[in-house]
């Protein structure tokens, strides 16, 4: 998939905008695992997802991570590029979940075609939006849902993206993505597989009983 595909507004631009970005954008591929912004430390630019998938997360003082949200094709990342944006301060890892490639639009021409383009303009605050949303949901999720709730929405959705039922995921992995500690997500996967719900295995989550688990979310 071309760039012009994959950015949505690229057509309701104008051709001076369009071509400062074709001659600055700079298309990577990545390989699973690998970290692509450290928070703070980096001002890597806005990314635009042509394939793969890319974890967001944030890191407690403790060393604890949870999952902000996930990034997949066409997706655009902003908070890679904070350093446009003074007044936001907030601290976001990405990593790539999966083998990835995509294009990064470097911060001096974000900060400039906004300036110029409402179009991009209100794109880019509609995006920051929807993903300020996402994020405070998620903090609702974790303030007033259970921990077994919640861990049975993450099996349910792992197994949709994955499309399968037999996932090749650790209990640190699930641990990571919500914000809990290990030995808390062994106890609640024990009892699962206790209530039939999964079968456990060295680095796998096995799903038995998929309506049971949507019951349990509800």
């Amino acid at each position: 998939m071309r760039f012009e595909e994959s950015f949505k507004i690229w057509n309701q631009l104008s051709e001076d905008e369009k071509r400062q970005i074709e001659s600055s954008i700079v298309q990577r591929r990545v390989k699973e695992h690998s970290m692509i912004h450290q928070g703070s430390l980096d001002c890597t630019g806005l990314l635009v997802i042509q394939s793969g998938q890319l974890r967001a997360y944030s890191l407690s003082e403790e060393g604890r991570e949870i999952t902000l949200y996930r990034l997949f094709e066409q997706d655009v990342c902003l908070f890679s590029a904070s350093c446009i944006m003074p007044s936001l301060q907030f601290e976001m890892m990405i990593e790539a979940e999966k083998e990835t490639e995509f294009w990064i639009i470097p911060p001096d021409v974000v900060e400039r075609i906004m300036k110029q383009s409402a179009v991009f303009s209100n794109y880019i605050n509609e995006t920051l939006s929807a993903r300020f949303s996402e994020v405070m949901w998620l903090m609702e999720q974790v303030m007033w849902k259970s921990l077994d709730k919640r861990l049975a929405n993450f099996l349910l959705e792992e197994s949709v993206l994955e499309q399968t039922a037999q996932l090749k995921i650790t209990h640190e992995k699930i641990a990571n993505h919500l914000g809990s500690q290990r030995e808390v997500i062994s106890r609640m996967l024990k009892y699962f597989q206790q209530e039939e719900l999964v079968q456990l295995s060295r680095g796998t989550v096995e799903l038995l009983d998929m309506d049971r688990l949507e019951m349990l979310c509800e």
